[in-house]
């Protein structure tokens, strides 16, 4: 027994001492750095030169060694020590003054590394959770300071920390102190002065104008550090933070914090940043952004101002990513504020002017953010404050939504480079996986079937598959204008194609195939004069663009077979709405406008041709409608334009010659020389190869499904 009590004496001696020799040498190593503001006389030396480095370090050391050697949960008197006597509030003080030169640089280095190696959990007491938030509040808003690696090192700490318990950021964000549920020795001492704004048991919550600098405006100002590693490690932080899966954080996140205003309004300043002369072409063409290589495309000198719209786009991917990555609760208050002041407060006035460069300029602008944007929550905000939240089918002379009106006229405007830019834009919308914009753009009014004939004729009585609408309802071949002025040697086989074939209901996709390889008379033909790619190469598109849309349309619910006339209530008077008569005007004119017009109209309408709704499958791609008095469909416009063809073509002298060396032109094998009738040959051009991707399209979507 004697032997016994022995042992368990010198384990006790062997445990007590080293804390006891622990605590003397932690105490020395503090008064040592107290002691050098007590009789430094040279304020100019480094802090780096001093012993103030190498005593901060065995400080660290003691504690993580102190800590080793208790039971978790434990708090060693070397820490008791650092929380009784506020060291670490009196490092932060120090810090701030910036004595000795470099002190700032020490203390946060000793933060971060206290916090990072230390296992118990330190930031819930007041005199840690205080003197950080001063820490946090010279941070960040000093760009190009000399302590930005230790300030992003600091709140990389800080983040980890919140990461794995939520419930820290409310301390962090709005200096908090908890007493309910603490153990004795987890009291904070009494508030000094310094610290009497912030009184035990209740919470700060200054108004947004008056808050202080904390966690989050640190972050963000350290994203916009010049230096690339700095920047990249605090808006990865960011993200860390903004995930947080607690909706208690998350909430604490958007109120506590201007975290939105800060994001938003950095992007409205890269916006303004970039020059008004830039080139509306230089934005389209320049690389997609991304935010982890924001250098990438900057200062290169290849068109002005690039490196300004590389940083815009760049910091645009950026919010995207956090959106995605973020709480709900934190990716519908970004994108709400994004919406708010950059959508509405930013680039709607400059869409709304009446200068064409600033059209052209806020249109490509537009463009390229509806290709950046990817998260959901930014995405629909971005689609709803383009098109309105309408549903139903449009009336004519209906604008519920000017800024949707506005920009659809634009399609059709005088100015070709306009029209074009905003052909672009709903080219790149369309691409976009949100099922309200096809359905805002077209088929709501396409719901009802309106444009087909209630009563159909005799099978024997079929005619052709549109009327015009300016003809009151007149049928195609009761109109000279397709049967006259033809030799029988000329048109023959387009004629024949034009008046339509005899059969009843739906063609075999073969025949819809064929219906519109046949459309462009074999006269006016030149592609099989090239030595281009066959067919085969329309095929390889038109599948890609068709299973891009069948992957974006997949989560939507599309019926797979067109609404049974019986169950839709007949239209008064059909409408196809707002965009499709502005596309289906500008194909009647595809043979007076320039080519790279006509390409645009002709791309966006392939693209609502690929969606795999049956209804506009069928308005689109169906040759054989029965269609409804005054309706016309993409098929019986481009039927109206063969005819105009025919026609005009016979009117032009070797005609034939000066079209094959038009699309020789086209595709560079010749020099481009001007001649009559250009833009008539390049219309041609573009038709023949429209009609191509329309079969194609036709051939890879195969036949429509469910009753005509």
């Amino acid at each position: 027994m004697l032997s016994r009590l022995g042992t368990l004496l010198q384990q006790a001696v062997e445990t007590r001492e080293p804390s006891v020799d622990l605590l003397e040498a932690f105490t020395e190593h503090w008064k040592g750095i107290t002691g050098y503001y007590l009789e430094a006389t040279d304020e100019s030396i480094p802090a780096r030169q001093t012993d103030i480095p190498w005593r901060l370090k065995q400080m660290l050391d003691i504690l993580v060694y102190e800590e080793k050697q208790h039971q978790a949960g434990e708090t060693g008197p070397c820490l008791e020590y650092l929380l009784q006597h506020k060291v670490l509030e009196t490092l932060s003080t120090l810090g701030k003054a910036e004595y000795p030169p470099g002190m700032r640089q020490q203390v946060l280095l000793f933060f971060s590394r206290v916090l990072g190696q230390m296992q118990h959990p330190l930031l819930h007491y007041l005199n840690v959770h205080r003197p950080v938030q001063k820490l946090l509040q010279l941070s960040g808003d000093r760009l190009g300071s000399g302590t930005e690696k230790e300030e992003v090192q600091f709140t990389a700490v800080l983040c980890t920390k919140i990461k794995q318990d939520p419930t820290l950021l409310a301390y962090i964000l709005e200096g908090k102190s908890i007493l309910n549920g603490r153990r004795p020795q987890e009291l904070p001492a009494s508030p000094t002065e310094e610290g009497a704004d912030c009184p035990q048991g209740t919470t700060t919550k200054p108004s947004p104008p008056q808050r202080d600098s904390n966690l989050v405006t640190s972050l963000v100002g350290l994203c916009k550090s010049k230096k690339s590693r700095v920047a990249l490690k605090a808006r990865e932080n960011l993200l860390l933070l903004v995930g947080l899966a607690q909706d208690a954080a998350a909430a604490c996140l958007v109120r506590s914090s201007t975290l939105c205003q800060l994001l938003t309004g950095h992007l409205c300043d890269l916006h303004s940043a970039v020059p008004t002369s830039t080139d509306p072409s230089d934005i389209l063409t320049l690389e997609r952004g991304s935010w982890r290589s924001q250098d990438d495309a900057a200062g290169d000198g290849s068109c002005p101002g690039k490196e300004n719209l590389a940083a815009f786009f760049s910091w645009l991917d950026y919010l995207d990513e956090l959106v995605m990555g973020a709480h709900p609760v934190v990716a519908d208050a970004i994108a709400q504020d994004v919406q708010e002041k950059f959508f509405q407060g930013v680039l709607e006035p400059q869409l709304l002017q009446m200068s064409e460069l600033t059209v052209l300029h806020a249109t490509a602008t537009l463009t390229g953010t509806i290709r950046q944007i990817r998260a959901p929550p930014l995405l629909h905000r971005l689609v709803l404050f383009l098109l309105g939240p309408d549903q139903h089918p449009e009336t004519p002379g209906d604008t519920p939504h000017p800024l949707r009106t506005h920009l659809i006229n634009r399609c059709n405007h005088l100015s070709d480079e306009i029209s074009l830019a905003s052909l672009q834009l709903f080219e790149e919308l369309l691409r976009k996986p949100h099922q309200h914009v096809a359905h805002n753009l077209a088929l709501r009014n396409l719901e009802a079937r309106g444009y087909l004939q209630r009563s159909p004729p005799a099978p024997d009585e079929r005619g052709p598959p549109e009327p015009d609408p300016d003809e009151d309802g007149l049928y195609l071949e009761e109109d000279p204008y397709f049967t006259d002025g033809f030799p029988d040697a000329g048109f023959g086989t387009a004629k024949k194609h034009l008046l339509g074939p005899v059969t009843s209901g739906k063609g075999q996709v073969s025949e819809v195939v064929s219906s519109f390889l046949c459309l462009v008379p074999e006269e006016a033909k030149t592609s099989l004069c090239m030595e281009e790619g066959g067919y085969d190469t329309y095929v390889h598109d038109a599948l890609g663009m068709v299973q891009a849309c069948r992957a974006s349309a997949a989560p939507w619910g599309w019926p797979s077979a067109p609404r049974p006339l019986d169950a839709c209530h007949p239209e008064v008077t059909f409408y196809e709405g707002h965009f499709l008569k502005v596309l289906f005007d500008r194909m009647t004119r595809i043979l007076d406008q320039p080519y790279s017009l006509n390409l645009q109209v002709t791309s966006v309408l392939s693209h609502l041709a690929a969606f795999p709704h049956p209804h506009l499958h069928e308005y689109l791609l169906d040759p054989y409608l029965n269609l409804a008095p005054g309706c016309r469909s993409l098929f019986s416009v481009l039927v109206r334009v063969i005819g105009d063809l025919m026609q005009r073509l016979q009117r032009v002298p070797h005609f034939r010659a000066k079209l094959l060396l038009v699309r020789q032109q086209l595709l560079g094998l010749v020099p481009g020389e001007q001649m009559d009738h250009e833009m008539l040959f390049k219309g041609v051009v573009v038709l023949e190869e429209f009609c191509k991707e329309l079969a194609a399209i036709a051939l890879v979507k195969g036949p429509p499904e469910g009753p005509p």
